[in-house]
């Protein structure tokens, strides 16, 4: 970020987690152009995940170049180059706004014709060659030798990309060394679209099945204790999906958000035990966790419009980044370094811990097994996510 700071203003140092969600992440284009006109914040770490991957590479490289200002720009042209690339290489006749004028394409023949086709024939099939029109956008917007550098050179970001190994199951992180254009597209590789990523003689596909984003490098390699979550996928949907194509298309939502309320829970519990002093200060980060969404105004396009890159559905989902960033800022920029601004409890947990913790504190003069078991497995989840 810019090193030039009006007298008397602290820098607010961050870390920022980024979503995936297909064409969505202009969403999150939209809250970091609105984020880089804040020149007392700083970015400390960036953990991002297929789209949002996308959104992170390009930003470090934009930063590299010329700050905020030229973050901002380098956004902008990556997204215009998807749109046109993306009318180019759309598998869909109708690109741009369907039928309805909701920029959805479930409601098109087309779409559930080619989900019918990637659940009959593998990209290996009908992609022999392996071709990947994403490849050459991101190949003219990253600067790979940006990428494993970022962590050292000024303004200093330490970068984090998850995908999923195809062997394991588990969680990669590429950061330092590790980080190439093609750990951006293991990130985001769908694999009933794309062949699997080779990295090493090792196969990954998108990060959003394991970590979308991972949250826990952030806690265990930078030091900035605010950790701001830019999410896309809507956590709850209203009604019962009746048709294949929305069955499928909600259950694609809810296996992209396991992982993350997943680690939300961890962290809320970390939280708590610190707060009741039951987990040492000095082995365990306590986050200040905050978040930037807009469920109501991405909850009108579905699934399928992840598939849409049209230049004006582009821009309308930017504004929207845009607008929800402004709106945290406003309500919110004070609590960075103060306190969390996101409730973890309320917005992940279905059941509050406070109501799972009750018994146990009703029973503190009885031996604490539970609580100590409690307490040990979020210890063996932390352990296993450091290494």
């Amino acid at each position: 970020m810019d090193q030039a700071v009006s007298a008397g203003r602290a820098r607010r140092r961050i870390d920022l987690a980024l979503q995936g969600g297909g064409s969505h992440g202009a969403f999150t284009w939209g809250v970091l152009d609105r984020l880089l006109e804040e020149d007392d914040l700083e970015i400390s770490g960036i953990s991002g995940t297929s789209a949002g991957a996308l959104n992170a590479g390009v930003l470090v490289t934009g930063l590299a170049r010329g700050g905020p200002p030229q973050g901002r720009q380098a956004l902008h042209d990556f997204w215009r180059d998807v749109s046109v690339s993306g009318q180019i290489f759309s598998p869909f006749p109708a690109h741009g706004r369907p039928p309805g004028g909701n920029f959805n394409f479930d409601q098109l023949p087309a779409y559930q014709w080619m989900n019918v086709f990637w659940r009959s024939f593998s990209p290996y099939e009908f992609n022999p060659l392996n071709l990947n029109p994403l490849r050459d956008v991101v190949r003219r917007h990253v600067d790979a030798s940006v990428l494993k550098n970022c962590h050292r050179a000024a303004p200093r970001v330490h970068l984090f990309i998850t995908a999923t190994s195809v062997r394991t199951g588990q969680a990669h992180v590429f950061t330092g060394d590790e980080l190439s254009e093609d750990a951006l597209l293991a990130s985001a590789c769908l694999p009933f679209m794309f062949q699997a990523v080779e990295i090493d003689g090792e196969p990954y596909w998108d990060g959003g099945y394991v970590g979308n984003p991972a949250i826990f490098p952030l806690i265990y390699q930078t030091d900035a204790l605010d950790v701001l979550l830019v999410k896309l996928n809507p956590l709850r949907r209203e009604g019962t999906p009746r048709r294949s194509v929305e069955i499928i298309d909600r259950l694609s939502e809810i296996t992209f958000n396991t992982s993350l309320m997943a680690e939300m829970r961890a962290i809320a519990f970390v939280s708590r035990l610190l707060r009741e002093h039951r987990l040492d200060p000095g082995r365990y980060k306590d986050l200040r966790m905050h978040m930037i969404a807009d469920d109501a105004g991405l909850l009108p396009f579905n699934a399928s419009s992840k598939f849409n890159t049209d230049w004006g559905f582009l821009q309308k989902l930017c504004e929207l980044g845009r607008s929800a960033a402004d709106r945290w800022l406003r309500e919110h920029k004070a609590d960075l370094g103060v306190r969390s601004s996101l409730d973890i409890e309320r917005e992940f947990l279905a059941k509050p811990l406070r109501e799972e913790m009750a018994p146990v504190k009703a029973r503190q003069q009885r031996p604490r097994t539970r609580s100590r078991r409690l307490i040990d497995g979020v210890k063996r989840l932390l352990g296993r996510r450091r290494t």
